[in-house]
Protein backbone atom coordinates (compact mmCIF):
# COMPACT_ATOMS: atom_id res chain seq x y z
CA UNK A 1 0.00 0.00 0.00
CA UNK A 2 1.33 3.59 -1.12
CA UNK A 3 1.63 6.87 1.30
CA UNK A 4 -1.95 8.36 2.08
CA UNK A 5 -1.65 11.97 4.01
CA UNK A 6 -4.20 11.50 5.97
CA UNK A 7 -3.90 8.11 7.10
CA UNK A 8 -0.06 8.58 7.80
CA UNK A 9 -1.29 11.80 9.73
CA UNK A 10 -3.74 9.63 11.58
CA UNK A 11 -0.96 6.59 12.27
CA UNK A 12 1.53 9.58 13.57
CA UNK A 13 -1.25 11.03 15.83
CA UNK A 14 -2.23 7.72 17.26
CA UNK A 15 1.64 6.61 18.56
CA UNK A 16 2.09 9.99 19.92
CA UNK A 17 -0.15 9.21 22.46
CA UNK A 18 1.30 6.62 24.04
CA UNK A 19 3.89 9.00 24.55
CA UNK A 20 3.30 11.26 27.12
CA UNK A 21 5.17 14.12 28.97
CA UNK A 22 3.43 16.37 31.64
CA UNK A 23 5.75 19.38 30.50
CA UNK A 24 3.48 19.32 27.12
CA UNK A 25 0.33 20.65 27.97
CA UNK A 26 -1.06 20.39 24.76
CA UNK A 27 0.27 18.47 21.63
CA UNK A 28 -1.37 17.23 18.19
CA UNK A 29 -4.35 18.76 17.42
CA UNK A 30 -3.64 22.63 17.21
CA UNK A 31 -1.31 25.30 15.66
CA UNK A 32 1.39 25.02 18.12
CA UNK A 33 2.37 22.54 20.98
CA UNK A 34 2.32 23.92 23.99
CA UNK A 35 4.98 23.16 26.92
CA UNK A 36 5.63 24.54 30.43
CA UNK A 37 8.61 23.33 31.86
CA UNK A 38 9.44 22.83 35.81
CA UNK A 39 9.96 26.00 37.77
CA UNK A 40 13.67 26.73 37.65
CA UNK A 41 14.50 24.87 34.79
CA UNK A 42 16.20 26.38 31.00
CA UNK A 43 14.89 24.52 27.75
CA UNK A 44 17.29 22.92 25.82
CA UNK A 45 16.23 22.91 21.85
CA UNK A 46 18.21 20.87 19.11
CA UNK A 47 17.59 19.77 15.95
CA UNK A 48 18.10 17.21 13.72
CA UNK A 49 18.15 16.38 9.92
CA UNK A 50 18.27 12.61 8.52
CA UNK A 51 18.27 12.46 4.70
CA UNK A 52 18.44 9.27 2.77
CA UNK A 53 21.93 8.52 1.30
CA UNK A 54 23.36 11.73 3.39
CA UNK A 55 22.58 9.43 6.85
CA UNK A 56 21.37 6.03 6.15
CA UNK A 57 20.35 4.16 2.38
CA UNK A 58 17.53 1.98 2.23
CA UNK A 59 19.48 -1.06 0.88
CA UNK A 60 21.19 -0.76 4.46
CA UNK A 61 19.36 0.52 6.97
CA UNK A 62 15.50 -0.92 8.12
CA UNK A 63 12.87 1.40 8.40
CA UNK A 64 12.64 0.55 12.53
CA UNK A 65 16.52 1.49 12.30
CA UNK A 66 16.38 4.79 10.64
CA UNK A 67 13.83 5.78 13.23
CA UNK A 68 15.43 4.71 16.28
CA UNK A 69 18.56 7.07 15.09
CA UNK A 70 16.24 9.78 14.31
CA UNK A 71 15.32 10.33 17.14
CA UNK A 72 18.60 8.91 19.80
CA UNK A 73 20.49 11.21 17.78
CA UNK A 74 18.71 13.85 19.14
CA UNK A 75 18.47 12.89 22.73
CA UNK A 76 21.78 12.50 22.33
CA UNK A 77 22.20 16.28 22.24
CA UNK A 78 20.15 16.69 25.49
CA UNK A 79 22.34 14.26 26.98
CA UNK A 80 25.50 16.01 25.88
CA UNK A 81 24.05 19.07 27.49
CA UNK A 82 23.19 17.12 30.93
CA UNK A 83 19.11 17.94 29.99
CA UNK A 84 15.93 15.61 30.28
CA UNK A 85 13.99 15.91 27.06
CA UNK A 86 10.60 16.63 27.83
CA UNK A 87 9.25 16.25 23.69
CA UNK A 88 9.86 16.08 20.00
CA UNK A 89 8.74 17.40 16.73
CA UNK A 90 8.97 15.31 13.77
CA UNK A 91 8.91 17.19 9.80
CA UNK A 92 8.85 13.92 7.30
CA UNK A 93 9.54 14.73 3.77
CA UNK A 94 8.67 11.26 1.87
CA UNK A 95 8.77 9.96 -1.45
CA UNK A 96 5.25 9.07 -2.77
CA UNK A 97 5.80 6.02 -4.20
CA UNK A 98 7.28 5.29 -0.84
CA UNK A 99 5.41 1.96 0.57
CA UNK A 100 3.40 2.49 3.49
CA UNK A 101 5.19 -0.06 5.46
CA UNK A 102 8.27 1.41 5.33
CA UNK A 103 6.77 4.61 7.10
CA UNK A 104 5.07 2.40 9.78
CA UNK A 105 8.31 0.65 10.34
CA UNK A 106 10.17 4.26 10.56
CA UNK A 107 7.45 5.54 12.98
CA UNK A 108 7.71 2.24 15.40
CA UNK A 109 11.74 2.45 15.76
CA UNK A 110 10.76 6.57 16.85
CA UNK A 111 8.53 5.76 19.02
CA UNK A 112 10.09 3.10 20.58
CA UNK A 113 12.57 5.02 21.69
CA UNK A 114 10.15 8.12 22.63
CA UNK A 115 8.08 6.02 25.07
CA UNK A 116 11.35 4.30 26.35
CA UNK A 117 12.90 8.56 27.77
CA UNK A 118 8.80 9.70 27.82
CA UNK A 119 9.07 11.84 24.87
CA UNK A 120 5.73 12.80 23.84
CA UNK A 121 5.87 13.33 20.08
CA UNK A 122 4.05 16.67 20.43
CA UNK A 123 3.71 17.92 16.53
CA UNK A 124 5.69 18.20 13.28
CA UNK A 125 4.95 18.07 9.42
CA UNK A 126 4.35 16.24 6.32
CA UNK A 127 5.47 16.41 3.11
CA UNK A 128 6.23 14.49 -0.21
CA UNK A 129 9.97 15.16 -1.21
CA UNK A 130 12.39 13.57 -3.71
CA UNK A 131 14.09 11.28 -1.13
CA UNK A 132 13.45 10.63 2.37
CA UNK A 133 13.99 13.54 4.76
CA UNK A 134 13.39 13.79 8.49
CA UNK A 135 13.51 16.57 10.74
CA UNK A 136 13.43 16.21 14.33
CA UNK A 137 13.50 18.85 17.04
CA UNK A 138 13.55 18.08 20.54
CA UNK A 139 12.88 20.06 23.62
CA UNK A 140 14.45 19.21 26.97
CA UNK A 141 14.86 21.28 30.36
CA UNK A 142 17.96 21.43 33.03
CA UNK A 143 18.22 23.14 36.02
CA UNK A 144 18.59 26.66 35.61
CA UNK A 145 22.44 27.52 34.79
CA UNK A 146 23.67 23.80 35.04
CA UNK A 147 23.67 22.70 31.43
CA UNK A 148 26.77 21.56 30.96
CA UNK A 149 28.28 23.01 27.70
CA UNK A 150 31.41 22.76 25.31
CA UNK A 151 32.81 25.89 26.96
CA UNK A 152 33.75 25.35 30.25
CA UNK A 153 36.99 23.36 30.35
CA UNK A 154 40.18 24.48 31.63
CA UNK A 155 43.67 23.93 31.69
CA UNK A 156 44.80 21.01 34.06
CA UNK A 157 41.01 19.45 33.54
CA UNK A 158 41.18 15.43 32.56
CA UNK A 159 39.31 13.80 29.53
CA UNK A 160 37.29 11.15 29.53
CA UNK A 161 35.11 8.91 27.70
CA UNK A 162 31.84 7.23 27.41
CA UNK A 163 31.94 3.57 26.00
CA UNK A 164 33.73 2.15 23.43
CA UNK A 165 34.43 3.77 20.17
CA UNK A 166 34.80 3.06 16.47
CA UNK A 167 31.71 0.64 16.60
CA UNK A 168 29.70 2.29 14.27
CA UNK A 169 32.37 3.45 11.63
CA UNK A 170 33.87 -0.41 11.18
CA UNK A 171 30.02 -1.70 10.46
CA UNK A 172 29.68 1.40 7.71
CA UNK A 173 33.55 0.06 6.54
CA UNK A 174 32.25 -3.36 5.90
CA UNK A 175 28.50 -2.09 4.40
CA UNK A 176 30.94 -0.05 1.97
CA UNK A 177 33.02 -3.00 1.56
CA UNK A 178 29.90 -5.07 0.15
CA UNK A 179 29.18 -6.97 3.38
CA UNK A 180 25.35 -7.15 3.98
CA UNK A 181 25.52 -6.77 7.86
CA UNK A 182 22.71 -7.92 9.82
CA UNK A 183 21.26 -4.81 11.95
CA UNK A 184 21.58 -6.16 15.75
CA UNK A 185 19.82 -4.28 18.20
CA UNK A 186 22.57 -4.31 20.05
CA UNK A 187 24.87 -2.48 17.44
CA UNK A 188 26.05 1.42 17.94
CA UNK A 189 25.38 1.43 14.15
CA UNK A 190 22.02 0.86 13.85
CA UNK A 191 20.75 1.00 17.13
CA UNK A 192 22.97 3.95 19.17
CA UNK A 193 22.26 4.41 23.16
CA UNK A 194 21.94 7.82 24.20
CA UNK A 195 23.73 8.47 26.99
CA UNK A 196 21.15 10.43 28.91
CA UNK A 197 21.51 8.28 32.59
CA UNK A 198 25.35 8.80 32.31
CA UNK A 199 25.07 12.85 31.71
CA UNK A 200 22.33 12.84 34.62
CA UNK A 201 24.67 11.41 37.10
CA UNK A 202 27.85 13.66 35.91
CA UNK A 203 25.19 17.01 36.17
CA UNK A 204 23.81 15.59 39.40
CA UNK A 205 27.47 14.92 40.95
CA UNK A 206 29.13 17.99 39.34
CA UNK A 207 31.82 16.30 37.47
CA UNK A 208 32.10 17.77 34.44
CA UNK A 209 33.21 20.54 33.54
CA UNK A 210 32.59 20.52 29.37
CA UNK A 211 30.94 17.68 27.42
CA UNK A 212 29.39 17.20 23.65
CA UNK A 213 28.24 14.12 21.88
CA UNK A 214 30.55 12.21 19.81
CA UNK A 215 28.35 12.53 16.54
CA UNK A 216 31.18 13.46 14.04
CA UNK A 217 34.07 11.32 15.42
CA UNK A 218 36.83 12.30 18.18
CA UNK A 219 39.27 14.61 16.52
CA UNK A 220 36.73 16.59 15.13
CA UNK A 221 34.79 16.95 18.20
CA UNK A 222 36.84 17.36 20.75
CA UNK A 223 38.39 20.37 18.51
CA UNK A 224 34.74 21.55 19.47
CA UNK A 225 35.24 21.66 22.64
CA UNK A 226 38.69 22.97 22.16
CA UNK A 227 37.28 25.98 20.38
CA UNK A 228 34.62 27.43 22.67
CA UNK A 229 36.89 26.71 25.45
CA UNK A 230 39.92 28.48 24.04
CA UNK A 231 42.21 25.67 25.24
CA UNK A 232 44.28 22.80 23.34
CA UNK A 233 44.44 19.46 24.59
CA UNK A 234 46.35 16.00 24.86
CA UNK A 235 45.16 12.57 24.48
CA UNK A 236 46.81 9.44 24.65
CA UNK A 237 46.74 6.44 22.46
CA UNK A 238 46.58 3.68 24.40
CA UNK A 239 43.97 4.84 26.37
CA UNK A 240 41.37 5.71 23.95
CA UNK A 241 38.81 2.46 24.17
CA UNK A 242 38.65 0.99 21.00
CA UNK A 243 35.52 -0.91 20.40
CA UNK A 244 35.84 -4.86 18.74
CA UNK A 245 35.77 -4.80 15.27
CA UNK A 246 37.13 -1.22 14.80
CA UNK A 247 40.77 -0.02 15.08
CA UNK A 248 42.48 3.46 16.27
CA UNK A 249 42.01 5.80 13.20
CA UNK A 250 38.45 4.74 13.01
CA UNK A 251 37.96 5.35 17.16
CA UNK A 252 39.50 8.95 16.82
CA UNK A 253 37.96 9.82 13.17
CA UNK A 254 34.91 7.38 12.83
CA UNK A 255 32.03 9.18 14.62
CA UNK A 256 28.46 8.26 14.72
CA UNK A 257 29.14 6.38 18.22
CA UNK A 258 27.06 8.66 20.20
CA UNK A 259 29.17 8.58 23.24
CA UNK A 260 30.07 11.07 25.63
CA UNK A 261 33.18 13.22 25.46
CA UNK A 262 33.78 15.71 28.82
CA UNK A 263 36.51 16.84 30.52
CA UNK A 264 36.16 17.26 34.65
CA UNK A 265 38.68 19.48 37.33
CA UNK A 266 41.75 17.22 38.56
CA UNK A 267 40.07 17.07 41.84
CA UNK A 268 37.02 15.34 40.44
CA UNK A 269 36.33 11.91 41.34
CA UNK A 270 35.11 10.44 38.09
CA UNK A 271 34.25 6.53 38.78
CA UNK A 272 35.41 3.91 35.91
CA UNK A 273 31.71 2.91 35.36
CA UNK A 274 28.59 5.06 35.56
CA UNK A 275 24.86 3.28 35.16
CA UNK A 276 26.35 0.66 34.21
CA UNK A 277 28.77 2.66 31.32
CA UNK A 278 32.20 2.11 31.00
CA UNK A 279 34.42 5.73 31.38
CA UNK A 280 37.70 6.49 30.42
CA UNK A 281 40.16 8.76 31.06
CA UNK A 282 42.16 9.26 27.82
CA UNK A 283 44.18 12.73 28.27
CA UNK A 284 44.30 15.80 29.42
CA UNK A 285 43.19 20.03 28.67
CA UNK A 286 46.40 22.12 28.09
CA UNK A 287 46.78 26.08 27.77
CA UNK A 288 47.41 27.10 24.25
CA UNK A 289 50.84 28.04 23.34
CA UNK A 290 50.92 31.93 22.50
CA UNK A 291 51.16 31.16 18.81
CA UNK A 292 48.50 28.69 18.70
CA UNK A 293 46.59 31.23 20.74
CA UNK A 294 46.89 33.73 18.53
CA UNK A 295 46.43 31.70 14.93
CA UNK A 296 43.47 30.31 16.79
CA UNK A 297 41.60 33.47 17.41
CA UNK A 298 42.96 34.69 14.04
CA UNK A 299 41.78 31.56 12.07
CA UNK A 300 38.98 30.45 14.29
CA UNK A 301 40.76 27.23 13.60
CA UNK A 302 41.16 24.67 16.65
CA UNK A 303 42.48 21.73 14.76
CA UNK A 304 46.30 22.62 15.56
CA UNK A 305 45.32 22.75 19.30
CA UNK A 306 44.72 19.26 19.71
CA UNK A 307 47.85 16.78 19.70
CA UNK A 308 47.95 13.04 20.44
CA UNK A 309 50.73 10.81 22.11
CA UNK A 310 51.33 7.41 19.96
CA UNK A 311 52.00 4.21 21.52
CA UNK A 312 55.84 4.69 20.74
CA UNK A 313 55.33 7.91 23.12
CA UNK A 314 56.12 10.35 20.20
CA UNK A 315 53.53 13.60 20.38
CA UNK A 316 52.13 14.16 17.15
CA UNK A 317 48.93 16.90 16.15
CA UNK A 318 45.82 15.36 15.99
CA UNK A 319 44.23 16.97 12.51
CA UNK A 320 40.33 16.85 13.02
CA UNK A 321 39.25 13.52 10.39
CA UNK A 322 35.96 12.94 11.52
CA UNK A 323 33.00 13.45 9.89
CA UNK A 324 32.39 17.33 8.17
CA UNK A 325 29.57 18.20 6.00
CA UNK A 326 30.53 20.45 2.67
CA UNK A 327 34.05 19.12 3.15
CA UNK A 328 35.66 18.34 -0.04
CA UNK A 329 36.70 14.29 -0.12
Amino acid sequence: MLLSEKNLIGSIRRLAAASRNQAVLRGIGDDCAVLRPKAGFDLLVTTDLSIEDVHFRRAWHPARSVGHRCLARGLSDIAAMSGEPLACFLSLGLPPDLPQKWADQFLAGLMAVARRWSVELAGGDVSSAAKITADIMVVGQAPTGKAILRSGAKPGDRIFVTGQLGASAAVLRRMFAGERVRPSRSSRHFFPEPRLEVASVLRQRGLASSMIDLSDGLSVDLAHICEESRVAARISASKIPIASGADLQLALHGGEDYELLFTAPPQARVPKQIAEVQISEIGAILRLSERESKKSHSRKDYSSAIEILDKNGLLEPLAPLGWQHFRKK
